[in-house]
């Protein structure tokens, strides 16, 4: 517990391609973990420079930022709906923002703003890939909360599923059974954060994975060394979370 005390007091529990029109980055499938090259559902790239990828993930910021400012006029003059809203919002994060971050290693002290340089911990991970989605949050704050408390701000006032098994596979089951296809957050007990991923019935982990790859991945939730380790689980959706959303789109804090 005090290792873990620690990993809370400082926000740590918690290659790329060519630059396309809109600043996407892709990773393969085939392996049991996606981390630096590889992240289901995407096609395999050649690596680039650093200054590349710097230049790719500012671009894709910029158009998130305008495919934020699209949503919301059609939100509001009624031409987009927010299932349409929910959708662009998950694949926005999880196709162009978050495969940037595949391979940037995981530290104790991490907390780099930018992919590929230096060193993310979970928690900044979380915060910093949010933050870069256009939510308007404070994620050195965000980052140092407890996985439980940030699970609260996340939630913005919206339901915390809060799962305890004895066992992985039990774990795994009940996890499954709370989720529908989407993105989560979810928190290990009082010692990690990530995301979770439901896809085509699949649960998936992406997080900056303090054990091998010791980066950030994409990985089968029940594979997971570091689900295994814990029986104490906070969800809170993401992609279903509609208070998140009309915060993100009328830019209103979040933390």
């Amino acid at each position: 517990m005090f290792f873990f005390s620690l990993l809370l007091a400082f926000g740590l529990t918690k290659e790329a391609p060519p630059i396309t029109e809109d600043g996407t980055i892709y990773t393969p499938v085939g392996k049991t973990t996606w981390s630096d090259h590889d992240a289901k559902g995407f096609t395999k790239r050649n690596k680039i420079t650093s200054d590349s990828i710097t230049t790719s993930y500012t671009n894709t910021k910029i158009y998130t930022g305008q495919l934020r400012l699209r949503l919301k006029e059609g939100f509001r003059s009624g031409t987009v709906s927010l299932e349409t809203i929910k959708t662009a919002f998950t694949d926005q994060l999880v196709d162009k923002i978050i495969p940037h971050w595949y391979g940037t290693p995981w530290s104790f002290g991490g907390h780099t703003a930018v992919p590929k340089q230096g060193k993310i911990a979970c928690g900044y991970f979380i915060s910093t890939t949010l933050r870069d989605m256009g939510l308007n949050l404070n994620r050195y704050k965000l980052a140092q909360k407890s996985p439980i408390d940030e699970a609260k701000m996340i939630s913005c006032g919206s339901a915390i599923d809060k799962v305890v098994q004895e066992t992985p596979e039990e774990a795994h089951e009940e996890i499954d059974r709370l989720t529908q296809e989407g993105l989560y957050f979810i928190g290990f007990d009082e010692g990690h954060v990530g995301y979770l991923l439901k896809q085509e019935g699949e649960l998936f982990l992406i997080h900056s994975n303090y054990l091998a790859p010791v980066s950030v991945c994409m990985e089968p939730l029940k594979e997971s060394r570091v689900f295994k380790k814990f029986d104490t689980f906070y969800l809170v959706a993401i992609s279903h979370n509609e208070g998140l959303l009309q915060r993100w789109l009328n830019d209103e804090t979040v933390l």
